[in-house]
């Protein structure tokens, strides 16, 4: 994928988001009806990663803002396209958003086994705060609960994340070979 193109979501996308969700989350996915309600959520803000070249939606995620934090709602890649850097892309656009609404910290959750997720989150600066067993149903999948100050140096922030992104495309470029 040569380059991605960023914009909000709008109920034309909701087939291709429950398309993926369904992949990536099982039987934990969001219903087609909790997807409209979120896209149109008071205090919510989600954006869709299009592939440059075709137009295909290609990833998604969402914010909420409640007057003082923002909670990460989902971030979800298309099989296809994951570790290609969307699921980075989409994590920046969130905490720009964050930034511009004047939030203090930004929440999130994930499931304890969800490696690529822990990483990139801890990659940007993101702390685990505490485990709250069974939060993921049907499963009964255990998750950590993270956190990330926007108070602190962003300039800290910022250079780690050029560094990951460097270590990104390596990476992207020995799955090539």
């Amino acid at each position: 994928m040569t380059s991605l193109v960023v914009r909000s979501l709008c109920p034309l996308d909701v087939p291709a988001v429950v398309r993926m969700e369904g992949e990536l989350f099982g039987a934990g996915a969001w219903s087609r009806e909790s997807i409209v309600e979120e896209l149109s959520g008071p205090g919510r803000w989600y954006v869709g990663a299009l592939d440059g070249d075709t137009g295909e939606l290609v990833g998604y995620a969402g914010l909420w803002f409640d007057g003082f934090d923002a909670q990460v709602m989902t971030i979800g890649t298309d099989v296809a396209h994951q570790r290609r850097g969307v699921g980075r892309r989409l994590l920046g656009e969130l905490l720009d958003r964050a930034r511009t609404l004047g939030a203090g910290a930004v929440l999130l959750e994930v499931r304890v086994d969800n490696e690529p997720a822990l990483h990139l989150y801890e990659s940007v600066g993101f702390e685990r705060m505490g485990l709250r067993r069974g939060y993921y149903q049907p499963e009964n999948a255990d998750a950590w609960t993270m956190r990330l100050d926007l108070r602190r140096d962003g300039a800290d922030q910022r250079a780690g994340q050029r560094a990951d992104q460097r270590a990104d495309q390596r990476a992207d470029e020995g799955d090539r070979g």
